[in-house]
């Protein structure tokens, strides 16, 4: 506990970031794409901290991510030099912020854009920890337990996941979850079984969202790694986010002290925060993945020489590459707005459902397109697009698929609830 505090003292006593010198040829160059420009909103700071975790993934991951996406893997080793970056610690990420433990809303938005501009599965396993896991003890936590847990999340000491979802509870899990907790005395017994759970089979902190028998209402209890009556199997076979491991947990009389659960959730209501928090992220996800299809669609098409030129200057591949980018700056400008939006304080679910409803339905098309003005060679792993172009259909379903996200918006503009 007091190396933790000594930790927060640390953080508050950090200097101002040196002024960056070319900031706007820097992210010119960092980010093309953003022709509407909102990446000026980020701090110099921040900017630095981007920079770093680009040359990190540059040089560790890109040169072996195909392999371990064929192979389902996880590339453990090469992610640590991403994990080394400071990517949710550095103090620059904290300066002026009123919480020693939360980040710009901004800076999260072009660190998740960037992760997904490079590899969807990188980028979602890092954000089942840093948003669904993080924010269950950011949201969930008592003081004590945010020292306790959050600065080791930060540097990646621990990793999180998040199980909320069940073999026959995925949608519905606010109608009620399988999974139960009985308490005895000053410990708790979890049962039950929980499905999808990324990063499940490697997480040092297992947040088990179970239906409290006594009361009915859903809680949280911390289950760590190795304890006794827990397992874990992943899932094979996925055609989509394949270095994800994906995990099927199982909670066999599982004992979880009280000083484990997290003492504020204590119902549906405080798990949707943590939902709505952090269901920003995916529509992050779909206008980084966008910017990701089109740049490998660029580098082929500029490429490749058919006819005797460069099937970049015919008129269709063109077209197509225009509503690439037409998509992806609407998804970055929604991205932005909702960014904006929760900095302020306001996380509003329809707000997020929108983003998220609107960026994975633009993700499907765009990188359908990008496939197309590739070709046969599309398919390949060699070209890139192709791993987009399976991904996308995760982000298209998780995190409320496209249906739920649609309802809640047909509820809002309606006044009729179409749920059953």
């Amino acid at each position: 506990m007091m190396e933790n505090r000594e930790q927060v003292l640390k953080m508050e006593k950090r200097e101002t970031t040196p002024k960056l010198e070319n900031r706007e040829q820097i992210l010119k160059e960092m980010y093309p794409e953003d022709i509407l420009k909102f990446s000026e909103n980020l701090t110099d700071g921040e900017i630095v901290v981007l920079q770093r975790v680009r040359k990190a993934v540059n040089e560790h991951l890109k040169p072996v991510i195909n392999d371990y996406w064929k192979r389902g893997e996880f590339p453990t080793e090469e992610f640590k030099h991403v994990a080394k970056t400071g990517l949710i610690s550095d103090p620059a990420l904290f300066e002026n912020q009123p919480n020693q433990f939360m980040w710009r809303n901004t800076y999260f938005l072009f660190l998740a854009y960037d992760l997904y501009k490079f590899d969807a599965s990188i980028a979602t396993f890092f954000g089942v920890h840093a948003g669904l896991g993080y924010f269950s003890f950011l949201l969930g936590g008592s003081p004590e337990q945010q020292m306790r847990w959050l600065p080791k999340l930060q540097n990646f000491e621990l990793q999180t996941c998040f199980a909320l979802t069940e073999p026959e509870h995925g949608s519905d899990t606010a109608a009620g979850l399988a999974t139960t907790a009985r308490r005895e005395g000053d410990k708790w017994i979890i049962n039950g079984e929980k499905r999808w759970i990324g990063g499940a089979s490697t997480a040092d902190l297992i947040p088990v969202y179970a239906r409290d028998l006594e009361d009915n209402k859903v809680k949280c209890f911390i289950v760590e790694k190795g304890q006794k009556g827990l397992s874990v199997d992943d899932i094979d076979d996925k055609i989509a986010l394949r270095i994800v491991q994906n995990g099927n947990i199982h909670l066999d009389n599982v004992e979880v002290a009280e000083s484990n659960r997290l003492q504020n959730i204590n119902g549906f209501k405080d798990v949707a925060k943590v939902l709505y928090a952090t269901r920003a992220g995916v529509a992050y996800a779909g206008a980084g993945m966008m910017a990701g299809s089109l740049e490998a669609a660029l580098e082929y098409t500029t490429n490749r020489v058919q006819f005797g030129k460069p099937i970049a200057s015919f008129q269709l591949v063109q077209e197509k590459l225009a509503r690439m980018q037409g998509n992806a700056v609407n998804a970055l400008a929604l991205s932005a707005r909702l960014a904006e939006l929760q900095e302020r304080g306001e996380f509003s679910e329809i707000n997020a459902s929108l983003a998220k409803m609107n960026n994975s339905l633009r993700l499907r098309e765009t990188v359908a397109l990008g496939r197309e003005v590739c070709g046969g060679n599309g398919i390949t792993l060699e070209r890139n697009v192709a791993r987009f172009f399976c991904d996308a259909e995760a982000i298209y379903s998780y995190e409320g698929t496209h249906e739920m996200n649609a309802l809640i918006m047909g509820r809002k503009l309606t006044g009729i609830s179409a749920f059953v």
